[in-house]
């Protein structure tokens, strides 16, 4: 294999933050393995079948529809003691991050995975997949062929699949839910919440590297591609779907990373140092990740770096003034969300994405003032995969939601 080739695969990996820098280093000895392993996809099986129920859990499975005709999976998730028909606890919804899927929540061992724990401390954890990715189910007239069924952003992923999961849950078990979110999982439950409908049934929210505003981020393969117009040139080849386990996909972070970023040490140039991940579990992580998106998902995530804004997606004047009546894409005003809605917000030392200045923004922009969890030696992805998750975080969180929930659990 071409060294290219293989460096392009390694940042495959790190575009959802699951190697460390000793992991890469170790990788280039051996690309071709690397390069078999990041390419693979996993059986066509059930997330409960394939990744849940052989660790003892009790694990459903539902499809519920948006609004928009999107046909998502959600899967319903108890203790190893408990039964999913007699579910008391309160519920939890688990939302994961950009190229990800409900999997992520359950990929290092029970001991250390959040959907795990919380099943195991009595919560009913409920976990949401968004459109695109593989655990969804596709949409009711639209192929994933059509250009049409990729003309979505996070705005799409926040109002009506987020939305629609936390009232499925709500109308389910008539309690408000517990909200989790990580990375663009944020981004989306911040702008759901700014919905008074939503924010309404939901007890309270855990933000696991929380963003609103992306204009400070640090990460130097992140800036590079918007520098680049990535996204615009992506588009601008009519390409819709995302899937960097695809030939074109690999060929594009070749393409990035040749003569432009040390793609010996990715994981820092993207995420920031992560301080715990778990090694040994690398070839788990790849059997699931990455997992597709749209470009204009993309596109709308580097409009907020380039701009500084919440906002909705920007058009353009001409059809953000047919679509919005305005010129400029209304913004998502985070005053709206209840100061009487509890938050707990974790951030890390080490994390280059979500930046602390851009999260300082966010808080001014709050009437309520969260919780806050700041882990110093933490990067982006230490939040789904460190081997210290359940002291560092998942314990925090649990006193945290058990603090709130009372109206849950009565």
């Amino acid at each position: 294999m071409e060294r290219s080739s293989a460096v392009a695969v390694v940042v495959v990996a790190f575009l959802i933050g699951l190697l460390t820098s000793e992991i890469a280093a170790e990788i280039a000895q051996n690309s071709t393995e690397f390069y078999r392993i990041g390419r693979r996809r996993s059986p066509p099986q059930s997330l409960c079948a394939q990744l849940i129920e052989p660790s003892g859990y009790s694990c459903s499975e539902l499809t519920i529809q948006t609004k928009d005709g999107y046909l998502l999976g959600l899967q319903r998730v108890s203790s190893r003691s408990g039964d999913l028909r007699t579910q008391q606890g309160p519920p939890v919804l688990l939302q994961h991050g950009l190229f990800m899927a409900g999997d992520a929540w359950f990929l290092n061992s029970p001991e250390e995975s959040l959907g795990f724990v919380l099943a195991d401390e009595g919560f009913d954890v409920w976990v949401g997949s968004v459109r695109g990715t593989r655990w969804s189910h596709g949409h009711v007239s639209l192929s994933e062929e059509d250009k049409e069924f990729w003309d979505w952003s996070w705005q799409e992923l926040a109002l009506f699949d987020l939305s629609e999961m936390i009232r499925y849950i709500y109308s389910t078990r008539s309690s408000k839910v517990f909200v989790v979110g990580h990375s663009q999982g944020t981004i989306m439950s911040l702008a759901a919440l700014t919905q008074p409908d939503i924010a309404e049934l939901v007890e309270a929210a855990a933000l696991f590297c929380p963003i609103s505003y992306l204009k400070h981020i640090t990460s130097k393969f992140a800036l590079r591609m918007v520098n680049m117009h990535v996204d615009q040139m992506i588009l601008a080849m009519g390409i819709h779907q995302l899937n960097f386990r695809s030939e074109w996909g690999v060929n594009l972070l070749d393409s990035i990373c040749d003569g432009h970023v040390d793609c010996n040490d990715l994981l820092t140039s993207i995420t920031g140092k992560n301080c715990c991940f778990n090694n040994s579990r690398v070839d788990l992580y790849l059997d699931y990740e990455p997992h597709p998106t749209s470009a204009k998902n993309l596109h709308h995530l580097f409009q907020m770096i380039r701009k500084g804004t919440f906002s909705q997606y920007d058009y353009g004047l001409l059809k953000n003034l047919r679509l919005y009546g305005q010129l400029k894409p209304p913004a998502f005003d985070l005053s709206l969300i209840p100061e009487s809605l509890p938050l707990l917000m974790a951030c890390g030392g080490n994390d280059d994405l979500a930046d602390m200045t851009d999260f300082h923004h966010t808080l001014k922009e709050l009437q309520s003032t969260p919780e806050l969890l700041y882990l110093e030696n933490y990067g982006h992805i230490d939040f789904i995969v460190s081997v210290k998750a359940k002291e560092d975080l998942h314990d925090p969180v649990i006193r945290f939601f058990r603090s709130w929930g009372k109206s849950s659990s009565s």
